[in-house]
């Protein structure tokens, strides 16, 4: 039997699966909120005390930088160490990977009631494939394939490259943000955190103004990305702002898909994971992100035949973890 977990800063998924068994349908599964336990270890221990399933080794996506079997998880004082786990839980085997490196390899066996197609295009067979995934922050991740193993998926830190502008209004949100930070990164301006600096930056230049709804609402917000993003969707009197930030972030979101879709040539198709894109698909499938995502020069016709889909299962990282340990 295989445990798998999808490990993030708010909540542990944990799931033992049957290596005879469908992927889909695990033996046992449950959520617990990350915060409340001490590290990883406790919340193993937990799970693995409902169950009389032999467990024998481990596959786990983190929420964090995977080096050298050892992880810090983004917002949680975790420390977790493959070597400690399967020590302490007498496994055979503990895998860590990176939560885009399990979301990229939930690709390949992700079926049509998972997806949200934008743009079918043309796929390759075999072709390369870019994972872009705005949520928190920015991940990005790709597939290629051999012969031997099938797709095989890749880390990318490429969330932090540097953010290029494609319109004088983006030059101008860049030159805002330059003088808030030394690196304005495409995470900056492309996830979770990156919405409320589009916002500020369009208030800050008088692009729409702000009206005492909306003030009161985001001072009274712990995260101001669900305020915008519901006024933006709502359509509210006076949500402007909003719906000229969210349309800039499409525009960005669509233009760096394009980059990573030429970085990697990703034939294959593009897939849009994250908790922003099930949220927002209203928005992804207008012009505005496909003009972004296929502008580029010269390739223009390489990017129109390239497929684009919306990864809408919420359980993605969790299936590519435990889908690359039944590999490994």
């Amino acid at each position: 039997m295989l445990l798998a977990g999808d490990i993030g800063g708010t909540k542990t998924n944990l799931a033992i699966f049957s290596p005879k068994g469908d992927l889909r349908e695990p033996q046992l599964e449950a959520t617990f909120p990350s915060s409340h336990y001490p590290s990883l270890e406790a919340v193993v221990q937990e799970f693995l005390g409902q169950t009389n399933l032999k467990v024998d080794r481990a596959s786990f996506g983190v929420a964090g930088p995977v080096i050298d079997g050892q992880a810090t998880i983004t917002n949680l004082p975790w420390k977790i160490d493959a070597a400690e786990l399967k020590r302490k839980f007498n496994f055979s085997s503990v895998y860590l990977l990176n939560d885009l490196e399990s979301i990229a390899n939930a690709v390949p066996i992700l079926q049509p009631a998972d997806l949200h197609t934008i743009h079918a295009g043309e796929a390759v067979p075999h072709g390369a494939i870019a994972v872009v995934a705005p949520g928190t922050g920015l991940g990005e991740a790709f597939l290629t394939w051999n012969a031997k193993d099938g797709y095989v998926a890749h880390v990318s830190e490429g969330g932090h490259t540097d953010f290029a502008p494609t319109d004088d209004l983006q030059m101008g949100l860049l030159q805002f943000m330059l003088k808030r930070f030394d690196h304005v990164s495409y995470e900056r301006v492309c996830s979770g955190m990156g919405l409320p600096n589009i916002y500020e930056y369009l208030k800050a230049s008088g692009h729409a103004p702000e009206p005492d709804w909306l003030a009161r609402a985001l001072a009274e917000a712990h995260d101001h990305t669900p305020v915008i993003v519901n006024a933006a969707l709502e359509g509210k009197p006076g949500s402007e702002l909003c719906v000229e930030t969210l349309k800039m972030f499409v525009s960005i979101l669509g233009a760096e898909a394009g980059n990573i879709a030429l970085k990697v040539l990703s034939t294959g198709g593009v897939y849009l994971g994250g908790g922003i894109p099930p949220r927002i698909l209203s928005l992804l499938t207008t012009e505005t992100f496909a003009n972004a995502f296929r502008e580029k020069g010269r390739f223009v016709p390489v990017l129109t035949r390239m497929p684009v889909h919306v990864i809408l299962n919420p359980k993605s990282a969790l299936l590519g973890a435990a889908a690359r340990g039944m590999k490994l």
